[in-house]
């Protein structure tokens, strides 16, 4: 019966839902008993994932059970949830083991499990991957383009008192955050407060050509290859079936003509 139960995925699901409830509802607890509660409850599932496994291990087999892309995912997120199971369990215990309380975020990832019941999942990740796969040195360029152009904004306006640009790293924050043309303007107005009106005219036309190439060309061109390797479909094996029609008819044609060549002599 309760293996049955923990093979039937519906179960499972519902199982991942109530977690997933769990830790919503413990973000809002106050009381340290409502915490220790939703928390109690939490690693229940936890306890009740690791039995799923150690079920399927003894239905399946360990390597049939990894044959699987699907149970590679499960295991990881269960395996990840484990410390935080064992930190919960040792702060019971008179045992001091605090360092395993920052492993105790690493419950959330269980909730990563549903997407394994989202219909049509698995095109949805095929034409992630072929996306990826197309985009990736535009992606790659594009990463060069952000960490050169915020070196350089760094360089330019490290002078300014600006904070957007007090040290490398942020600059290639602000950079990114130019790039989304999301309140991009605030930038440039903070930096030329104490500028003349030629700096002031050099820094606007600078950031306007930041954004038109990095925002709104670069970030375009980005887009729309990966959103086009995302909605083709993988069409390989179709065609192949077109070129085997397409010869089979050829052959039909042939054969015909052949005959009507026969009759007509």
């Amino acid at each position: 019966m309760v293996r049955k139960l923990f093979l039937n995925d519906k179960f499972i699901l519902w199982l991942i839902l109530l977690n997933s409830a769990i830790l919503f509802i413990g973000g809002y607890s106050s009381s340290e008993n409502d915490t220790f509660i939703l928390s109690f409850a939490d690693n229940i599932i936890t306890a009740l994932f690791i039995l799923e496994l150690v079920i399927k291990f003894n239905e399946f087999g360990v390597k049939c059970y990894f044959n699987s892309n699907w149970n590679k995912f499960d295991f990881i997120l269960i395996a990840i949830s484990i410390p935080a199971f064992i930190s919960f369990i040792f702060n019971i215990n008179v045992f001091d083991f605090s360092f395993l309380l920052v492993f105790r975020i690493m419950r959330v990832f269980k909730a990563f499990r549903f997407f394994k019941f989202i219909p049509n999942i698995g095109q949805l990740v095929s034409g992630v991957q072929r996306a990826l796969k197309a985009s990736v040195f535009v992606l790659i360029g594009f990463f060069i383009y952000i960490f050169i152009t915020g070196i350089l904004s760094y360089y330019l306006f490290q002078g300014s008192g600006s904070e957007y640009f007090s040290n490398p790293m942020i600059s290639l924050y602000s950079t990114f955050k130019i790039f989304t043309v999301e309140g991009w303007s605030q930038i440039p107005e903070q930096i030329t407060i104490h500028y003349s009106k030629f700096g002031s005219f050099f820094t606007y036309l600078y950031f306007i050509f930041v954004v038109l190439t990095g925002g709104i060309f670069g970030l375009s061109i980005v887009n729309s290859i990966f959103v086009e390797s995302m909605v083709s479909d993988n069409n390989d094996e179709l065609e192949e079936k077109i070129d085997k029609l397409d010869s089979k008819v050829t052959e039909i044609l042939t054969k015909l003509s052949s005959d009507e060549t026969r009759k007509n002599t």
